[in-house]
């Protein structure tokens, strides 16, 4: 904040001269954040690294039949009555990764396959091994199911369609509400996940 004039004027110019450059900055600044602006909105039309990492966070819900479209995948149909969602966030390689703390999307799984609806586009995936190894009771009965597991991606479409064919390593940390067998009664005896997804278009080996 300036609040001597002679500061702002040490030369002896004009008021009107000093104004001029403030103007121009403020219109420039002004200018700056509207492209930034641009260039987040446009960030869904910008490709993934290679690898890129998502969180799949928070409780899973049933999706009603015909509740939701294919996403444009052929694979997988979501909006089957057989698929449960939750959220997804951007952890790293996506330009949404600078939103930490936004959902930017929805993970839908069903029988062995799953989808995942982005901005820009959508993979679909198959479930191809790994499981939970570890089961730790929470206390309060229920149960944490960790493991990891492998995918792979089926096909997609956008800025994702170069991952078609490419590799995802899951690790999970689910929380089952109820004990027991893992996914018994998924979802609606209460699941929340907290599963971070490494996809990459290297193949698995």
């Amino acid at each position: 904040m300036i609040t001597n004039q002679s500061l702002t004027n040490p030369i002896g110019t004009t008021q009107q001269s000093t104004t001029i450059p403030r103007r121009s900055l403020l219109s420039g600044g002004l200018l700056g954040l509207l492209s930034s602006g641009r260039a987040f909105a446009q960030g869904a039309h910008v490709p993934p690294g290679d690898p890129f990492i998502l969180l799949l966070k928070g409780i899973y819900k049933p999706v009603a039949a015909g509740s939701v479209s294919n996403l444009g995948l052929t694979k997988v149909h979501p909006g089957d009555g057989s698929y449960s969602k939750t959220l997804i966030y951007p952890v790293y390689g996506m330009p949404e990764s600078r939103e930490q703390g936004h959902a930017i999307g929805t993970f839908y799984v069903g029988m062995g396959r799953c989808a995942y609806d982005l901005p820009g586009g959508a993979m679909a995936m198959q479930f191809t091994g790994g499981s939970f190894s570890m089961i730790i009771p929470d206390g309060h009965g229920g149960q944490y199911d960790e493991g990891t597991f492998e995918l792979t991606v089926l096909e997609a479409t956008g800025v994702y369609s170069a991952f078609t064919g490419g590799h995802n390593h899951m690790v999970d940390r689910l929380h089952q509400f109820v004990a027991g067998p893992a996914f018994s009664n998924f979802p609606l005896s209460g699941y929340d996940e907290f599963c971070f997804c490494n996809v990459t278009t290297y193949p698995f080996p």
